[in-house]
């Protein structure tokens, strides 16, 4: 069926398969910086853990990957669920989706790459800190190319399934991630700032 009219008109509001998505990827940046800077604050993971905020940060890792993947199948399944219509023309249907999918996969592995598990998955609350801002590829083409990423990718599934749905949910997903960012921004300015101060602080007692 061809696209016209407004997007909003082409969604099946009545799927349960819709508010399950919306909701798994509201819940998931939300539980991440709740738990994080609890453990910033408290230090609750890595007390439990014996004192090792390493696996502390290695077991969030795995419970944030595997949130992803539950989010990921929720948003295939909402896919499914909902009315298809033509929204782009031969060859670009197939064209841009699949360029989009993989320009949002390259910045979500590359970044992940560079920074590391650790430095990927909050283990700045764990205290664990980088030596360096990373700067390189693909942090000098976007400043956070993981939500970018990730964000391309709902894009391209939606374009890729031809489902209106999926775009007003990846519009959903950049606007939560921009939400997320301005608690995690701050927050994590301050876990380095700190550090800083504290080594100034050292520097200053040695002389």
């Amino acid at each position: 069926m061809a696209f016209t009219g407004n997007i909003a008109d082409l969604v099946d509001w009545n799927q349960r398969s819709l508010y399950l998505s919306l909701a798994s990827i509201t819940f998931n940046p939300t539980w991440w910086n709740i738990v994080a800077q609890n453990e910033h604050k408290n230090r609750t993971i890595t007390r439990i853990l014996g004192g090792n905020p390493r696996l502390g940060c290695y077991l969030l890792a795995i419970a944030i990957f595997g949130l992803g993947i539950f989010r990921d199948s929720l948003y295939s399944r909402a896919l499914l669920d909902q009315p298809t219509y033509s929204l782009l023309p031969a060859p670009y249907n197939k064209v841009v989706p699949i360029a989009l999918f993989i320009i949002g996969q390259t910045l979500v592995i590359t970044s992940t790459w560079a920074l590391g598990i650790t430095g990927t998955f909050l283990g700045d609350y764990f205290g664990i800190l980088m030596d360096h801002r990373v700067e390189g590829f693909p942090f000098n083409v976007v400043e956070n190319p993981m939500y970018i990423g990730s964000t391309l990718c709902f894009i391209g599934g939606a374009l890729w399934y031809e489902k209106p749905a999926g775009l007003l949910i990846s519009a959903y997903v950049y606007i939560v991630y921009v939400i997320a960012l301005r608690f995690e921004g701050p927050f994590t300015s301050m876990i380095y700032a700190n550090r800083a101060n504290q080594t100034h602080t050292t520097s200053k007692k040695d002389l």
